[in-house]
């Protein structure tokens, strides 16, 4: 078991959860994945792309998640509770700094389905996942605003999918500002995918327990606008608080084998763990 007995940060989490000195290995191009990456990533469960999306189709991207935040239809949109009074006046970028959770607006804008659709992507998460005919199941915006857009504990996101685990999920996570050490990257445990499922708790979110992090291996991943996470639904990934006073906004969307079947809450539940299975973390 790690220990984290560092000081407890304003942010509310250990301080020594997250380490800063172990770059990941990157792809320059998408246009430059091959099959060495592909082995990679079965072995590491990541792949790193600094430049994929053009500044034009990173800006296309966020009108399109401006737009959506201003005319919502069949969007989850959730903003934070201190928020309420400011909504009427803010704009849809404005909106962004206010939003807790923002999921399923891809179908909502024309910009953003692109974004799913993406031929480069695609061709390697089809690599990726083993298969030709996928399905997009999530959607998700992961916004942190400036001076403190919160941390995203270490977790499994299998555990929140009801799939089971060993299942060829694909999250593609989409640098849409500089994504760095500072303002809250993504961080990831090289190889965890091939350790199995983890029990999660209940505690900062639905999380692995802190003291079960191998912080010794963990590795940072920052990014550039346009820039792009491929990982494994079983890896192990975080992102501390965005400590800066710039925005720090993605998007992450899920893929997996058209076809795969769900299983039962129950069953997630029973592998991942209900509220940690009781057990003290």
């Amino acid at each position: 078991m790690a220990t984290h007995a560092d000081t407890t940060t304003e942010f509310g989490y250990p301080g020594a959860l997250y380490r800063f000195d172990k770059p990941a290995t990157f792809v320059e191009s998408i246009d430059e994945v091959g099959e060495a990456d592909v082995a990679r990533f079965a072995v590491e469960g990541y792949l790193a792309v600094r430049n994929v999306l053009e500044p034009r189709e990173v800006n296309d991207v966020l009108d399109g998640l401006s737009h959506v935040l201003t005319s919502p239809g069949q969007a989850d949109i959730q903003y934070e509770s201190w928020a309420a009074d400011r909504l009427d006046t803010a704009t849809g970028i404005e909106r962004m700094d206010l939003v807790r959770r923002f999921m399923w607006f891809v179908k909502e804008d024309s910009r953003l389905r692109e974004l799913a659709t993406d031929e480069r992507m695609l061709r390697v998460v089809r690599q990726l996942a083993g298969s030709e005919d996928l399905t997009m199941f999530q959607d998700m915006a992961l916004l942190k605003p400036p001076g403190g857009g919160r941390e995203k504990p270490w977790h499994q996101d299998n555990a929140f999918f009801p799939y089971e685990p060993g299942t060829p999920i694909v999250g593609v996570w989409i640098a849409l500002d500089p994504a760095t050490p500072e303002n809250g990257c993504m961080h990831v445990i090289p190889g965890s995918h091939t350790e199995g499922p983890v029990v999660h708790f209940r505690r900062r979110d639905w999380q692995l327990c802190d003291d079960e992090v191998e912080v010794t291996r963990d590795t940072v991943v920052p990014l550039p606008p346009g820039g792009v996470l491929f990982f494994h639904g079983l890896l192990h990934h975080g992102t501390p608080a965005n400590r800066t006073d710039t925005r720090r906004r993605a998007v992450q969307l899920h893929y997996l084998p058209a076809g795969t079947r769900d299983i039962p809450q129950e069953r997630r539940l029973e592998i991942f763990g209900s509220e940690g299975k009781d057990v003290t973390c």
